[in-house]
């Protein structure tokens, strides 16, 4: 930049007030990089003198302190190929106030009918930020270590838990079969059955690798193909039709629904159809409207024998849909008709 003045005396004058008005450490150097001007916070940082500063070389001042090789490089290499040079960082131990980071902005002068030249050179003390960053750079390291560590405890613990609940269904079917009362035996295929639901729900969302939103209808088809493969009797065929809206849930919700889901299967596959029928069918539907969502598990069987009334706070299974349709926020519907049974979670 050129400032219009006439004499370089005019010029440290300008330059002084200038300065005096700088809160932080700033300097004007001559072309010689001898000191024309220091600020006051100048002398109150790096602890100098004017006596020993004004008419002294840069690199002299404080004992030397300012003679630091990267200050040269910007002094004497950079800085005369360019007009201005900012974010100039030094890094460097001072004899009296210890290690510093500064961060140096520098700008050449020259006046108009003059070949003078002078040099602004102004610094910001980043020390206290660097190290906030840097503590920020290891905290943040050492919560990715943590999260590493928990990601493997967690496939620890989801591997552990496949692994009981197979044992755990592995142990009722043994039993189920040794057992020679049918009472006894029902209801530990029923465990089993249950188990294997759980299973199945934990097995689809460990699928997801912990992604807190999941398509909704591409994890009922998932579910319900397994739910399919495993608990479909050979001597009654049964096909689970699944449409769902496109939609993405939270994984949380998802637990729910997907344990709903298996309950509802598992009633329809147990009491729906008492007879051989080539059109056995069970729909799982999933709608979403503005916000609101339904989801219904209806069936084409023998539906409730008329004046019978659904099952609202009896049997395992329909306890279990209503205290998960709670945690949903839901209402439970059931409807029964010579088509078959429905029940509807909608929220």
């Amino acid at each position: 930049m050129t400032l219009p003045v006439r004499s370089l005396a005019e010029a440290n004058l300008l330059a002084q007030a200038i300065v005096n008005t700088i809160p932080e450490p700033f300097l004007v150097l001559d072309a010689e990089l001898r000191v024309l001007e220091a600020s006051r916070s100048f002398y109150e940082i790096f602890k100098v003198e004017p006596e020993g500063t004004h008419g002294c070389l840069l690199y002299t001042l404080g004992h030397g302190q300012w003679d630091i090789p990267a200050l040269r490089d910007l002094l004497e290499k950079i800085l005369p190929e360019r007009v201005a040079m900012d974010g100039f960082e030094v890094d460097h131990e001072f004899p009296v106030i210890g290690r510093r980071i500064m961060l140096l902005n520098a700008r050449k002068v020259l006046f108009d009918h003059s070949d003078t030249i002078a040099i602004l050179l102004a610094f910001r003390d980043i020390t206290d930020r660097r190290a906030i960053e840097q503590e920020k750079a290891a905290l943040l390291a050492r919560s990715e270590e943590l999260r590493r560590q928990n990601d493997v405890l967690l496939q620890e613990m989801k591997h552990r838990v496949a692994n009981s609940l197979q044992i755990i269904a592995s142990i009722l079917m043994l039993q189920a079969r040794a057992v020679s009362s049918d009472e006894t035996r029902f209801h530990l295929q029923d465990a089993h059955k249950r188990v294997m639901s759980v299973a199945a729900v934990q097995r689809h969302l460990d699928m997801t690798d912990g992604i807190d939103q999941i398509e909704v209808g591409n994890y009922l088809d998932k579910l319900c193909g397994s739910l399919g493969a495993s608990m479909v009797a050979v001597d009654q065929p049964v096909t689970i039709i699944v449409k769902s809206d496109i939609g993405m849930i939270p994984s949380s919700k998802a637990v729910s629904i997907g344990l709903i889901v298996t309950e509802l299967v598992i009633n329809s596959l147990k009491y729906a159809f008492p007879d051989r029928r080539a059109d056995a069918a069970i729909r799982v539907g999933y709608t979403i409207d503005d916000g609101r969502w339904a989801l219904t598990v209806s069936d084409n069987g023998v539906g409730k024998t008329k004046g019978q009334p659904a099952k609202a706070d009896g049997g395992l299974g329909t306890t279990i849909v209503a205290a998960l349709a709670k945690q949903l926020d839901g209402r439970v519907t059931m409807d029964t008709s010579a088509a078959g049974y429905a029940v509807t979670i909608g929220h």
